[in-house]
């Protein structure tokens, strides 16, 4: 290896001298309630088109049969014509209100078990279908009914690495709490090393929104890998719409990747016990030389991207849960 090249190339991973966990820096000072409650409040002010994220578009696949999502306590059926055109309309049949979801798609169309009533993806026999639309990794329902806003034609979808050149995952929990919860548990990087020390060491919020024109947490943080070994990156934490926040790498390794995190209703407004979809698109990528070779290893490789995400958000969802109880009770300190 030449000097110029030795230059150039530096190994993703450094030597963490991350503190003890009881021995950080406290955050509790720096994450001020109020900058929360502002970031949220600006995140909930704008606009979804009434557009709703409700699952990987990998997960509803020509040839195979519907699948069922409740979104703001509608049901939802969702399937795809033999050619890979998405549908999605209510959920329960027009005729006696037979569930869709466990109904089969014959040559694209969705056949009802219980009296054999067919829908092409069309208004038919009083069934009125939904807008649909499918980034590419994930699928979205427009459901006017439950947003309650100005319909758009599309969704806000973040920049994303183009396909062809990214590893990408998607994953999905679902908690006791309302979407908002969801959002500010992301709008709080401070919380990151303190609650995830597995995950995350030497986390430090550089900079926090000052208001609509610069909207961004800046965070520093590094990656845990294994022991003492992590990757540094620099990452942006932004919410472009009222159920999403997107974090990018703007800086170190794997910079322009994306963790995309989607907060999708699934009870009514007037739920006694509100529960919420977490669905999570994890966008990875690269210009080393051998992330070919992990773009390759993709189907091996997805169920461990959603491992990790799952370990994440088994404590975040105890944090937005938690936030919730506290809110409904009136004993919310933020």
């Amino acid at each position: 290896m030449t000097d110029q090249r030795r230059a150039a190339w530096t190994p993703p991973l450094r030597w963490g001298r991350g503190s003890a966990w009881a021995a950080q820096r406290p955050t509790w000072q720096a994450a001020r309630p109020a900058v929360i409650a502002a970031a949220l409040d600006r995140a909930s002010a704008r606009p979804s088109g009434n557009w709703f994220v409700v699952g990987a578009s990998r997960d509803v696949r020509a040839g195979a049969g519907p699948r069922g999502r409740t979104v703001g306590g509608v049901e939802v059926v969702m399937w795809r014509t033999e050619t890979g055109e998405p549908h999605a309309g209510p959920g329960a049949c027009p005729h006696l209100g037979a569930p869709l979801r466990d109904g089969r798609v014959v040559c694209g169309t969705l056949v009802c078990r219980w009296h054999g009533l067919a829908l092409d993806g069309g208004p038919f026999a009083g069934w009125e279908p939904y807008p649909v639309h499918d980034d590419g990794l994930l699928l979205w329902v427009r459901l006017d009914a439950v947003g309650g806003e100005e319909p758009s034609e599309r969704p806000v979808v973040p920049a994303r690495p183009a396909p062809g050149s990214a590893l990408d995952a998607v994953f999905t929990a679902v908690g006791r709490c309302e979407p908002q919860d969801v959002v500010a548990n992301r709008l709080d990087p401070w919380h990151g090393a303190w609650f995830h020390p597995y995950s995350f060491v030497n986390l430090t919020v550089k900079q926090a929104p000052a208001g609509v024109d610069d909207d961004a947490f800046v965070v520093d943080v590094s990656f845990r890998v294994t022991g003492r070994l992590v990757v540094p990156v620099r990452a942006e934490f932004t919410a472009p719409g009222p159920r999403t926040v997107l974090m990018r790498v703007t800086e170190g390794e794997g910079a322009s990747s994306v963790v995309e995190t989607h907060a999708t209703p699934l009870t009514g407004p007037r739920a006694g016990r509100p529960r919420t979809a977490v669905i999570e698109a994890i966008v990875a990528a690269s210009d080393r030389r051998g992330f070919a070779l992990a773009r390759a290893a993709a189907p091996a490789l997805r169920p461990l991207m959603r491992r990790t995400a799952g370990r994440l958000w088994r404590d975040d969802l105890a944090y937005a849960e938690r936030r919730w109880a506290l809110r409904s009770t009136g004993r919310f300190p933020g």
